[in-house]
């Protein structure tokens, strides 16, 4: 269950799309349940939806896998559903809503929402062990629940040594890349003001990420950029398709994406895939991805001179760069496949089954 379409470029929608297409590939039937997205007032008004409620009790399946960005329609319904059915009822859990920076009177509301739907799920599929501690510290431990990453694409990591040390060698700038929707969360704008302290001349940035999920928050980006006369060196690509976007990964340096939080991270480990080293804060999960100064850096939410400076060591070190973007490749080879992230999933659905036949 899922808003919208499967086929939305975040990694959340990714991780997924990759976990009904193993599925599939097994022969499993999987039935994708789309709720259009609305505003948040809205989506709880599903709860009250007796089509939905109808639906969801006519449906022929062994177990239901909701993703928990949809709690705000499902933490009243599903309480009448396991009223009513016998199929477990699990969560996949990407990142909590709450854990966003926002007023604290927001945050309140939100996390009493989604502590209520937690509440109702039999078994929890977590992206990372941050991300399982995070609602474990919300509703306490006790539930079924498995920790499976997301997956690296085979597609990348084919780049060698020899090509890493020749790009990095490479005379001009140096070639950030930010991959991310351009939402607060994401701190493009922290990045842009740290990158504003160093000599333009020296780097050029590539933003690719989707203009229109908060078109204030992107107009003020262009307004920054102006403001600080970078329109040479930021470019503001909005979406690209999946070449395009692997041709900038292939050419660029360094993947900075100084998120305010972050459930894991998947575009730290797709840059890895191409020997990018990654800037990521040290808030979220991405410490679990990041060795801070191997094959990449960590910085405080918020710390433009803390991010200035780890992209000026790069600047004027590229033997530093070479190391680091090794190491980086080194970090992505060892990470764990979608096909493992899968089976994962999949063993675990299996599992809740068979609990829920033992009843």
């Amino acid at each position: 269950m899922i808003y919208g379409s499967l086929d939305t470029l975040t990694g959340g929608y990714l991780y997924d799309r990759k976990v009904v297409e193993y599925l599939r590939s097994r022969g499993d039937e999987v039935e994708v349940f789309s709720l259009p997205w609305r505003n948040y007032a809205s989506h709880i008004m599903d709860n009250f939806s007796s089509r939905l409620f109808k639906s969801l009790c006519r449906a022929k399946i062994d177990v239901l896998l909701q993703d928990e960005l949809n709690h705000p329609s499902l933490f009243h319904i599903n309480r009448r559903l396991k009223c009513r059915n016998k199929y477990p009822i699990t969560s996949v859990v990407h990142h909590l809503r709450c854990n966003e920076s926002r007023q604290r009177w927001q945050n309140t509301f939100y996390r009493y929402v989604e502590r209520s739907y937690l509440s109702t799920v039999d078994g929890f599929i977590f992206n990372s062990n941050t991300t399982r501690a995070t609602v474990e510290a919300l509703i306490g431990a006790g539930k079924p629940s498995v920790t499976c990453y997301p997956g690296r694409d085979g597609s990348a990591g084919s780049i060698d040594e020899d090509r890493i040390r020749a790009r990095a060698n490479e005379p001009g700038p140096l070639r950030i890349l930010f991959v991310g929707s351009l939402i607060p969360r994401k701190e493009l704008h922290t990045l842009i003001l740290a990158l504003a302290r160093l000599p333009k001349e020296k780097w050029q940035m590539e933003v690719v990420g989707n203009l229109t999920t908060d078109a204030s928050y992107s107009a003020g980006i262009r307004e920054l950029i102006a403001a600080a006369t970078l329109g040479d060196a930021i470019t503001l690509h909005g979406p690209l398709s999946a070449e395009q976007l692997a041709a900038l990964y292939a050419r660029s340096h360094l993947i900075a994406v100084p998120s305010s939080y972050e459930g894991f991270g998947i575009v730290y480990i797709e840059g890895m895939g191409y020997g990018l080293p990654a800037l990521a804060s040290t808030a979220g999960a991405a410490h679990e991805i990041i060795t801070d100064g191997v094959d990449g850096f960590l910085v405080h939410p918020g710390d433009e001179a803390g991010i200035s400076a780890r992209i000026g060591e790069l600047l004027s070190d590229r033997d530093k760069l070479v190391q680091l973007s090794l190491a980086a490749l080194e970090r992505y080879n060892r990470h764990s496949t979608w096909s493992d992230t899968g089976r994962g999933v999949f063993d675990f659905l299996r599992n809740m089954v068979q609990r829920q036949h033992e009843k």
